[in-house]
This record gives C-alpha cells, structure tokens and sequence, in this order.
C-alpha cells in the first residue's frame, strides 16, 4: 500500500464512535460505520460528518450495501472492527452461534467475510471468555479459521487502565487477519494505574481522577448548565498532560487523526443534575473509592482511577437513569464531560445534551485511546508510516445532538421497533 494513503476501516456497532475515533487516531479513515439507534447515528454524525452511517440493525445490512452507502465502494477494506451486543450469550444445547438469540455475533462473522477485510478486531465483554460462555468464542474462531483467517491467540482481555484512561475497564479483545499477512500483536501496556499489583518502575503511571478533571470548570459556577449543556468560558484551571491532550492544546494531541475545527473555550456536555441538599449531604459525607451507601453511587478517588463507567438502562428495562460516580471533590455526580475526560474523548467530542444518552452514549463506547493502541498494531502490520492530516474538518449540525428519539428516527427515515421507543 502507498504509504501516504490512509487505510480503510468500518465500525459495526458504532454507537456515538469511540471506536470509530480510536482508530482515526490511528491512522484510518473509517468511512462507514453502521448503528441501530438513531440518536447514536446522529451523534456520530456530527462528530463524523464527512463520513458514511448506516442507520440501521448489522443483521439487516450486506457488505455490498456498505460499499455502496459510503466512499469505499470497490476499494480493498483493511480492517472492520466492532462489539456486538449479545442477549446473555444463551446456548441451550445447540451450537452457540445458531443460537437466534446470539444473531448479533453471527452477523459480525457474516460483515466481516462479505467484505473480505485484510483484518479485523472482535470486542466483547470480559464474562465471554468465562466457564461455558466460551464456546462463543471456540465457534467464532474455528469459523474465521474456515474461512481464511488466522487468529492473534491466546486472545485478551486488556484494560484501559493500563493504556493511559484513568478508568478501570476490562474488554476481551480478539484480533484476526487474513490467513498471509502479517497477524497483529495485541498492543503493550504503556502505563500503570496508582494501585497496580504488579508495580513496574518503568511504566509511567496512569492518570489520576485529578489529573483527568481539575482544569475543568466547575459546572455548578454556571446557571446557564441547568438547562443547557454549553457554556462559553475562561476559567479553565490549569491542565495536567492529560487534560492538555483532551484540551488539543498541540499538535501531538490529534495524533494521526483529523483536526477538527471547534471552540476551546466552549465548555461542552455539562448540564447540571439537580441534586437534593439530602443528597449533596451524603455524597458529602462519602469516603474517596467507596459506594455511598443510599444511591450506591461510587466516590471517585482524587489520586486514583474511576471504576468502570456504565451505561445503565433503558426505559424498557425500568430505568431512565444512567449510573454517573460522585465527584472527589463536589457534592454531585460527574457531567457528561467528566465521563468523557476519565474514558479518553477529548474536549472536540460531543454527546447527546441530556445526561441520560450522554452518559449511555460514554458508557456504552471503548474507550478511543485504547482503539488506538490496537489500530496502531494493525498500521504497523500494513507498513504503513502515518502522518496528521493537514485538512481540518468541521464538525457537524448541533441540532444532531438534541433529537428525540422519535425526531432522530424522522431524520434517518428509521422505523424504531417497540421496545426502542424512548419517550425522551
């Protein structure tokens, strides 16, 4: 491949990005992503706008419909990445990918041999490589096997922590290539959480909570933040080197990724949760890195990293909430900006304006820098030299990121099946 051509990439299971991101940073252009809800595509959208999204279910969509929709059309894929969302990873006796409640995982394999990519990178949850659950990934690896791809094994489960994101998340990772190219080695750690077990005095250590948030504004300052999730403002404190990269206050911070043209004082994702004064007692009372005992909302820790952000759950499975860890230092929970800060977003990326898709939006997404570590070992695989883009691109509409989810489905001409109606 000419070194100076950027190499291909589609995202399944996109969500609002955090993959497509990663692996832009890399050094792809991921010209098309596919996601199911359309208040993800639209955030995608505006993050990504000169860029192709599916709105619609992988399970519904051909490889051929992906060239076609987007700028790839007949040239060769590098790679196609995604985690596909599984209802328990049911097997009942019968092969664990005939399973129609595990459609989503075969689906993947399906994509990934219609589109014949030169590699591709399976991302799932920590609990499939346990006990039965792993006949899942026995079965996906023996049928890529079959079909002229080689597996990357053992595979791994990596955690954020230990790739620079002050947050403790396990993900299994499965990485394949077609069967005579270079296979891919699952990305060295590069930093080392305060509490690491295994202490390594070359590793530098991971940011903290503090390193992570203390330049923000305080969103409380802001009256403006109770009914709007922007704010224009000067008083950003002064930045660790992590919060400088979320910031993009140099060129490094944009890595092999496209600059976007944005507002750096625009303090974004910040909408003020309404606490009671009983609530902001006892989050006030709470410990560092314990639960407080009432919400079961976790403290974070000034000097140590989050625990695992979460998406919470729908309204279909009785809740509107999303779990968001109390601040170290404010009697509240973290804004939307705060989650992307400890998952790795920088300061460009924006969310949904309400606090409950914003959070989904984190919670649900792998985290960019971790992508990007795994990009970067595919790049490396191609032979390809990677370089920052001159161009600067506009980001896209923000009326894309307060859409209902009736008004997002309009937009994209999508039919929500019941159980997605979202009465928000």
């Amino acid at each position: 491949m000419d070194s100076k051509q950027r190499p291909i990439g589609v995202d399944l299971f996109a969500g609002a990005g955090g993959m497509s991101l990663g692996f832009e940073q890399a050094g792809f252009d991921v010209l098309c992503a596919v996601e199911l809800d359309p208040i993800h595509c639209a955030t995608h959208k505006f993050n990504f706008p000169f860029w192709s999204i599916l709105c619609k279910s992988v399970e519904d969509t051909t490889g051929e419909e992906i060239r076609n929709c987007s700028a790839i059309g007949s040239q060769e894929i590098d790679v196609v990445f995604g985690g596909s969302p599984c209802q328990g990873y049911s097997y009942m006796g019968r092969r664990a990918l005939d399973d129609p409640r595990n459609f989503l995982v075969k689906d993947f394999i399906r994509i990934v041999l219609e589109l014949k990519p030169s590699y591709f990178v399976f991302e799932n949850v920590k609990g499939l490589t346990i006990g039965k659950h792993k006949c899942f990934l026995y079965e996906l690896i023996e049928t890529f096997s079959n079909n002229n791809y080689q597996i990357r094994l053992p595979w791994k489960v990596l955690n954020a922590a230990y790739y620079g994101i002050p947050q403790n998340r396990e993900r299994l990772f499965i990485i394949g290539a077609k069967k005579g190219f270079v296979l891919p080695e699952y990305p060295a750690i590069c930093s080392q959480p305060p509490a690491a077990i295994l202490a390594d005095p070359i590793l530098p250590l991971t940011p903290s909570c503090w390193d992570a948030l203390k330049d923000l504004p305080e969103a409380e300052e802001f009256e403006e933040l109770l009914y709007s999730d922007c704010v224009e403002t000067e008083k950003w404190g002064n930045p660790s080197n992590y919060g400088r990269e979320m910031r993009c206050l140099d060129d490094r911070s944009w890595h092999f990724g496209y600059r976007r043209n944005w507002n750096p004082f625009l303090l974004t994702s910040s909408i003020r949760t309404n606490h009671s004064q009983i609530s902001r007692t006892r989050f006030h009372a709470t410990e560092q890195g314990k639960k407080e005992p009432i919400s079961r909302f976790f403290k974070l820790a000034e000097n140590g990293i989050a625990n695992t952000l979460r998406a919470g759950t729908d309204a279909a499975h009785g809740s509107h909430t999303s779990p968001r860890p109390i601040h170290y230092s404010s009697p509240r929970c973290i804004t939307v900006r705060e989650m992307a800060r400890l998952h790795g977003f920088p300061d460009w990326f924006r969310f949904h304006i309400t606090k409950w898709h914003g959070a989904r939006q984190v919670g649900n997404s792998v985290p960019p820098p971790l992508a990007r570590a795994i990009g970067a070992e595919i790049i490396k695989c191609l032979g390809i030299n990677p370089t920052t883009p001159e161009d600067i691109w506009d980001l896209g509409d923000p009326k894309l990121l307060s859409m209902t989810m009736k008004q997002a489905a309009n937009y994209w001409q999508f039919t929500i099946p019941t159980k997605h109606i979202i009465s928000v």
